[in-house]
C-alpha cells in the first residue's frame, strides 16, 4: 500500500517536472513565431518597397531609352547634316563661282574698274564648266550684252530659255530694272507673268513678290503685278471647296506656333489625372492666342529698312534667285532642311518632321496661296522678306481670321467639362474644385472600406477553431489521463495566442490605413488646387482670343505695298 503511493507520488513529480518544461517550450515556440511574424510583415514591406523601385526603375529605363534614342538621332543629324552639306558643294560648288560672277560682273559695270573684254572672256569657262545650270548662257549674254554682241548676247539667252524659261525671264526682268530699262523690265515680266500658273507656282516667284512689295519695278510693273495678284486669287477663289482649303492650311500654320507648357506647371493634374492630356492640350491651344498676337504685332511693328539703291536691292534679289531655286540641288536642300530641324528639336524626330511637313516652304510647285502662307509663317525657309511678310499676312488676314476662329471654337469646344483623378484605386470627378468635400467623403468610404475588407479577411482559421476545441476536450479528458492536460494547454494557449497577435495585426493595418487616407487627402487638395488653378488660367489666356481679331482688323493690304524707289502710290485695294 505504501510502495504504491511512492510510486504515484514519483509519477506526479514527474508529470509536474515535464509540464514545466512544456510551458518552456511553449513560450519558446510562441516568441519563435512572434519573430516569424515579424519577419514575415518586415519582408512584406521590403516586397513593396521593391516593386516601388522595380516601377521607378522602369519609368528611368524608358526615359533612358527615349533619350538614347533621341542622342542618336541627334548624332544622325549632325552627320548627315555635314555630309549633305558637302555634297552640295561637291555636285553643285561650281555652281557657286557663276552665281558670285553675275552679281560681280554687274558691281564692276558700275564702278567701271573691269574692262569689257575681260569680262567676256572670263566668262566662257563657265559656260564649260557647268553643261546643264541655266545661270551659265546668262551670265555669258549679260557680257555679251554690256559689249553689244548682240547675236551672241540672242543665241545665250535662247538657249538660257531653253534650260529655264521661267528663271531666265525673271532673272533679266531684275537686270534691266537694275540697269533702268524699264520697257525691256515690264516685257521680260509680261513674259514670267505669261509662264504661270496660280495652282501650281515656281517657288522662285517671291523674288516677283519681294520686287513688288519693295517697289522694285517701277510705278507700271507695280500695278501689273498687283492685278495679277487679285487675278491669281479670284482664279483660285472659283475652285471648289477653296474657303475650306484656306481654313485648313492656316489652321496648320497657326497651329505650328503652340508651344509646349513647362513641364513643371500642375505637377499634381500630371500625376493623378487621366485627363490631363486634354487638359494640357487646351491650356496649349488658349495660349496660342498671346503668341499668334505677338508674332503678327512683332512683324507689324518692324520698320523696313530700304535698300540705299536700286543697285543694291536688285542685287539682294538676284542673289536669292540664283542660289535658292535651283531644282537640281532641292533634294539635298529638303533633307538639309530636316536634319537642321531635327537639330534644333534636340533629337526629337516626330516633333521635326511636323515642323517640316507643315512649312510646306521646299515643295516644288505649289499654289498662290499657299506661297502667302509660307511667306506669312516662315520666312526663313521661304526667303521673304519682312515687305513681303507684312504683305502676305495683309492678303491673307481673312483667311487667317477664319482659321484662327475655328482653332478658337475647337479648343473651347475640347475642353473637358469634368475632370478625372484617381487616387489609390479611388477615381473621382471635379469641374472647378468645389465639390471638395464630397470628394473628401468619396475617398474617405473607399479607403474605410477597403480597410473593413481587409479586417474581415483577417480573422482566425479552422486551424485554431479545431486547436481550441481540441484544447477543452483533452483538459476535460485530462481528469483520468495527466498525459492529456498537457495537449489540452497547449491547445488552448495556441487559439489565444493566435488570437492576440490577430488583434495586433489589425491594430497595425487600420493605423496603417489610416496614414494612408490622411496622404491621399492631401493629394486630393491639391489635386483640386491645380484643377482652380488650371480653370483660371485658362479663362484668363482664353480671353485673349479677340486682341488676335482686332489687330488684323487693323490691317490692310494697301498699306503694304509702296514703292521705296519711285513715288507713285500703290492702287491695289484689300
Amino acid at each position: 500500500m505504501s510502495s504504491e503511493r511512492v510510486i504515484d507520488r514519483a509519477d506526479l513529480r514527474a508529470i509536474e517536472s515535464n509540464l514545466s518544461n512544456l510551458r518552456g517550450e511553449i513560450q519558446y515556440v510562441s516568441n519563435q513565431v512572434q519573430s516569424v511574424g515579424e519577419y514575415v510583415e518586415n519582408v512584406g514591406q521590403e516586397v513593396q518597397k521593391a516593386q516601388a523601385r522595380i516601377d521607378a526603375l522602369a519609368r528611368d529605363f524608358h526615359e533612358f531609352v527615349q533619350r538614347d534614342q533621341m542622342a542618336k538621332n541627334l548624332q544622325l543629324a549632325e552627320t548627315r547634316l555635314v555630309k549633305v552639306r558637302q555634297e552640295l558643294e561637291t555636285n553643285f560648288g561650281h555652281y557657286g563661282e557663276v552665281r558670285r560672277r553675275v552679281t560681280g560682273i554687274l558691281q564692276a559695270v558700275d564702278v567701271r574698274l573691269v574692262k569689257k573684254e575681260t569680262i567676256e572672256n572670263t566668262t566662257e569657262e563657265h559656260m564649260l564648266a557647268a553643261p546643264r545650270y541655266w545661270l551659265a548662257p546668262c551670265l555669258i549674254a549679260l557680257a555679251a550684252w554690256l559689249n553689244d554682241n548682240k547675236e551672241l548676247a540672242e543665241r545665250a539667252m535662247m538657249e538660257a530659255l531653253r534650260r529655264d524659261d521661267e528663271k531666265t525671264s525673271l532673272f533679266f526682268a531684275l537686270v534691266t530694272r537694275r540697269g533702268s530699262r524699264y520697257k525691256a523690265s515690264r516685257e521680260w515680266l509680261d513674259r514670267y507673268f505669261a509662264l504661270q500658273n496660280p495652282h501650281e507656282l515656281e517657288r522662285e516667284i517671291i523674288i516677283l513678290i519681294d520686287g513688288f512689295t519693295n517697289g522694285i519695278f517701277g510705278p507700271e510693273a507695280r500695278t501689273k503685278c498687283a492685278k495679277h495678284v487679285e487675278a491669281w486669287i479670284e482664279e483660285l477663289a472659283q475652285k471648289v471647296g477653296f474657303v475650306e482649303e484656306q481654313q485648313r492650311r492656316w489652321k496648320e500654320a497657326l497651329l505650328s506656333k503652340v508651344q509646349k507648357l513647362d513641364g513643371t506647371a500642375y505637377p499634381y493634374l500630371r500625376q493623378y489625372s487621366g485627363t490631363w492630356s486634354d487638359l494640357e492640350q487646351s491650356l496649349q491651344g488658349a495660349k496660342l492666342h498671346d503668341i499668334i498676337h505677338d508674332y503678327f504685332h512683332n512683324i507689324f511693328n518692324k520698320e523696313i529698312v530700304p535698300a540705299k539703291s536700286i543697285a543694291v536691292a536688285v542685287d539682294a534679289m538676284l542673289d536669292t534667285l540664283v542660289s535658292k531655286f535651283d531644282d537640281e540641288e532641292l533634294p539635298l536642300r529638303r533633307e538639309e532642311r530636316l536634319n537642321s530641324l531635327i537639330v534644333e528639336e534636340n533629337g526629337d524626330r516626330g516633333a521635326a518632321q511636323h515642323r517640316f511637313d507643315s512649312e510646306k516652304t521646299l515643295e516644288e510647285r505649289v499654289d498662290f496661296t499657299q506661297l502667302l502662307t509660307n511667306f506669312a509663317m516662315h520666312p526663313e525657309t521661304s526667303y521673304a522678306s519682312l515687305a513681303t511678310q507684312k504683305f502676305s499676312i495683309a492678303l491673307s488676314k481673312e483667311w487667317i481670321r477664319q482659321a484662327h476662329d475655328d482653332l478658337t471654337l475647337d479648343n473651347r469646344a475640347a475642353v473637358p467639362r469634368d475632370i478625372e483623378m484617381s487616387i489609390e484605386h479611388w477615381s473621382g470627378t471635379t469641374q472647378d474644385g468645389t465639390n471638395e468635400h464630397e470628394l473628401i467623403e468619396s475617398l474617405t468610404r473607399h479607403i474605410h472600406d477597403r480597410r473593413d475588407a481587409e479586417l474581415d479577411e483577417m480573422r482566425l482559421g479552422l486551424k485554431h477553431w479545431l486547436g481550441l476545441i481540441a484544447g477543452v476536450l483533452f483538459l476535460l479528458m485530462s481528469i483520468t489521463t495527466p498525459f492529456l492536460l498537457v495537449l489540452g494547454a497547449l491547445g488552448v494557449i495556441y487559439f489565444f495566442w493566435s488570437r492576440l497577435n490577430l488583434a495586433k495585426a489589425k491594430l497595425r493595418v487600420t493605423e496603417d490605413y489610416e496614414k494612408l487616407l490622411q496622404s491621399c487627402k492631401d493629394i486630393l487638395r491639391a489635386v483640386l488646387s491645380d484643377v482652380v488653378d488650371w480653370r483660371q488660367e485658362y479663362a484668363r489666356e482664353d480671353g485673349k482670343a479677340g486682341r488676335v481679331t482686332e489687330f488684323l482688323d487693323s490691317v490692310a493690304a494697301e498699306r503694304y505695298t509702296f514703292s521705296s524707289f519711285d513715288s507713285a502710290r500703290s492702287i491695289i485695294s484689300s
